[in-house]
């Protein structure tokens, strides 16, 4: 199986990794995780009681939502593949006086012992730029009976409505791609380059994967933007498209207290 994307993905983050330290710092400051397009935890619930939980942020990116966790009590430890994204995590860490554990991996080969973590999470991080065929089993491995994982990806239907002539041009209201068999998507730079690649999987064979890996599926979210959205925050997501369509969804699993 090629690993290709492990590359392209690291070299990718790591250029742009100057883009999201605003993006980051706004985050590490709330007081009340977001999701979503600026769903409260309030209202999804997302975040079960993690006090001394041992947990793992799986592509942590600039890491605050492990910085969420620990502000929860979480024993936690941040792993990315982008090595810039880390050292901005790294100057958070100082600049809001919270430390913990920042590792420098890739998801589907996560350096930790089985049975190591009570609960792990991805918003955006390894849910959509690892396969999951890799990661999934991956998380499962090194979760505990009965760890929960939670993880926030882009829906199945809006890869689908993302024209296949134009890598920039964001969703829209026709059907591009096949559903069957999704799996992996290619993103090209200007010069037709191969410079990010995505995993998605249909609704039925993500349940298919979960299942044989021992999870138990407890909520599926399927997020929609909340009144006080702003339309610029996504642009290749308009506004108007994710109040009538899921563009976010959850899955929110467990593993069975006895491996299959």
């Amino acid at each position: 199986m090629s690993d290709d994307h492990v590359r392209v993905n690291r070299d990718s983050w790591d250029v742009d990794a100057p883009n999201w330290v605003e993006r980051g710092r706004e985050a590490w400051a709330l007081e009340e995780p977001v999701w979503g397009r600026g769903n409260p935890e309030s209202e999804v619930h997302l975040l079960p009681d993690v006090s001394g939980l041992q947990a793992v942020e799986l592509g942590c990116g600039t890491a605050y939502v492990s910085a969420w966790l620990m502000r929860r009590g979480a024993r936690v430890i941040g792993l990315d593949n982008s090595s810039r994204q880390l050292a901005t995590a790294r100057t958070f860490q100082e600049e809001f006086a919270l430390h913990f554990p920042l590792v420098h991996a890739d998801a589907e080969r996560a350096p930790f012992a089985d049975e190591s973590f009570d609960f792990a999470i991805s918003q955006y991080g390894a849910a959509i730029w690892c396969d999951p065929y890799r990661w999934i089993p991956e998380v499962s491995r090194i979760l505990r009976p009965g760890g929960r994982l939670v993880f926030e990806t882009g829906s199945p239907l809006v890869m689908l409505c993302y024209p296949t002539d134009d890598d920039e041009a964001p969703a829209d209201l026709q059907l591009h791609r096949d559903y069957f068999g999704m799996h992996r998507f290619d993103w090209h730079d200007e010069k037709g380059v191969v410079d990010a690649i995505e995993y998605h999987l249909g609704h039925g064979d993500m349940i298919r994967l979960l299942r044989s890996c021992g999870f138990e599926i407890e909520d599926l979210l399927e997020l929609r933007p909340p009144p006080d959205a702003v339309a610029e925050t996504d642009p290749y997501i308009p506004l108007a498209w994710a109040r009538r369509w899921p563009s976010a969804e959850i899955w929110k699993v467990r593993m069975l207290r006895q491996r299959p």
